[in-house]
């Protein structure tokens, strides 16, 4: 009995399994919850790449192997009711009329001149698709990638807020406080780094039932309760996630490749409770956007409501048709497999927070930072109440072998280092005819502070692929079925919106691989 209770005792989670000493906190393992809209997504290994010809002839995206971590995905892309929330969200907290918020809520806003076309008439759609409610449940469209970021940031803090409040480290009304203008808004990267300048140093007026005499009581990494952060999905995990080879799944292999989301070969409904039915919202022919009134209807002439045809087997919904869908990566035509086979992604620009004067982190006070883009448009890359970043330098870089630079989008791939013309003297002429070299319009501020747009008039551009492509991914509204295959792959420079791409979010699964045991039976030996 004695020997018992010592074994319970020292098993105990808030005993050191090192020392023996008692630790400060129970440090248990506690499985990541599923935050709002998501479903999981486990991972494993499968073949990236087109199972169609390639009848674009452009050899984009060849078969690779690839294996991606467990991850969560939206159920469905972003609605115009979702983003609409941002938006109300962002023009009460941030008023456009006070100058030192100026451009904040106006960056955010989709472009709904979309829409129009040179021989179509749309305007209905210009005034109504975002903001009527008869929309509400159909994707948002008419964002660039920057936006789709920015939203993923603010959704982001927006649930990790009311689990704190949950939890009791905030009280039950800190969310509201920024929305009634008696502190700044919660950023959960603030809150973790210096959470005494949360809510505009007023966290301590905020604190919940979990502060103790009055002293500030503050959740961390530790404590296993703050979600990792929305974001945009690679394309790699996109597409495993579109895919969904798992219904196809037999022991350790698959039984075969799917050409779209769905089972099967062709985009019409083979059950008998749906059977001729379109499987997705896509352009049948020319002049085809929903089908005969009546009779195998895809269910729309443009996009339809997120949840109007059957989920895959992941039960991810609109993984083929309905929009197009912005992913993290930039766009290159070939994968670098002999590189990376895990967790493949191209886009990283590594960053550091930037500290004062004093050696503390600095954060951003009463003005957002802004990034001019190409056509103009503002992009609020540091909102008020956010660490400041900067580049990582050589002192992050040195003797290390895993990276060496802050940007890394164009590694091994038609950058300097990795072409014909490396070490040479080469003239600017020449320079002019080198892989990636895309137009370079340009958008300067005159002498007056006001914007002056200027189109690149070169005559030795020979690509549109640069470093500030992204990859968006899915077939749309506007597009013939071939473009509903999971690996096909399209580009656009990420500053600009359309009317047939929109987005959804997905986040990192921290822990273990897998919500369950292994289900492959054990071999039995006969004696």
């Amino acid at each position: 009995m004695g020997l018992t209770a010592c074994s319970k005792s020292n098993s105990s989670s808030n005993i050191s399994r090192g020392t023996g000493w008692k630790l400060d906190k129970d440090n248990s393992f506690k499985d990541q919850e599923t935050a709002p809209g998501l479903i999981f997504i486990e991972g494993g290994t499968f073949t990236k790449g087109k199972v169609q010809d390639d009848v674009m002839r452009d050899w984009n995206n060849t078969p690779t192997q690839q294996n991606v971590m467990s991850f969560y995905m939206d159920e469905t892309e972003v609605t115009n009711k979702m983003y609409l929330e941002y938006i109300k969200y962002l023009k009460k907290v941030y008023p456009p009329e006070k100058p030192e918020f100026s451009g904040i809520y106006e960056s955010a806003l989709p472009d709904t001149m979309v829409w129009r076309g040179r021989l179509s008439y749309n305007e209905d759609l210009v005034v109504n698709y975002f903001r009527h409610p008869a929309y509400g449940e159909f994707p948002v469209v008419g964002v660039n990638w920057f936006q789709a970021s920015s939203y993923a940031k603010w959704r982001t803090d927006r649930v990790n807020e009311l689990i704190l409040e949950r939890e009791g480290f905030l009280s039950d009304d800190a969310k509201e406080a920024p929305l009634n203008g008696e502190a700044n808004v919660f950023s959960t990267e603030t809150y973790l780094r210096r959470p005494e300048l949360t809510y505009g140093g007023q966290i301590d007026s905020l604190q919940g039932k979990n502060q103790k005499d009055s002293i500030s009581v503050f959740a961390s990494v530790s404590d296993g309760i703050i979600l990792p952060g929305y974001r945009l999905p690679t394309e790699t995990e996109w597409e495993y996630a579109a895919q969904a080879q798992s219904g196809d799944r037999e022991y350790n292999n698959y039984k075969g490749r799917k050409k779209y989301p769905w089972d099967g070969e062709y985009t019409r409904d083979k059950d008998k409770r749906g059977v001729g039915d379109q499987l997705a919202n896509f352009k049948n022919s020319k002049g085809d956007y929903g089908g005969i009134a009546g009779w195998s209807d895809d269910g729309g002439a443009i996009t339809v409501q997120t949840k109007f045809h059957p989920p895959n087997s992941f039960g991810l919904y609109g993984m083929g048709g309905n929009v197009a869908e912005w992913v993290a990566d930039v766009y290159r035509p070939i994968i670098e497999d002999s590189l990376s086979d895990f967790n493949y992604f191209r886009g990283n620009v590594f960053t550091k927070p930037l500290r004062g004067p004093d050696g503390k982190i600095a954060i951003a006070t009463d003005e957002a930072e802004f990034q001019i883009l190409p056509n103009g448009k503002k992009y609020a890359k540091t909102l008020p109440g956010e660490i400041k970043k900067t580049a990582i330098d050589k002192d992050d870089t040195f003797l290390r072998t895993n990276f060496t630079k802050s940007d890394n989008r164009s590694y091994r791939d038609g950058d300097l280092a990795s072409s014909r013309q490396f070490g040479q003297n080469i003239g600017e002429d020449e320079k002019q005819k080198k892989m990636y070299n895309a137009p370079e319009n340009a958008v300067k501020i005159n002498d007056q502070g006001e914007l002056v747009k200027e189109y690149d008039t070169s005559d030795y551009r020979s690509t549109l692929i640069s470093d500030e492509v992204r990859v968006y991914k899915g077939g749309s509204w506007k597009d013939r079925a071939y473009w509903l295959d999971p690996a096909q792959r399209r580009f656009l420079p990420q500053y600009l919106a359309t009317d047939f791409i929109g987005f959804r979010c997905a986040m990192s699964r921290v822990g273990s691989n897998t919500k369950s045991q292994n289900k492959t039976p054990k071999n039995k030996r006969t004696k």
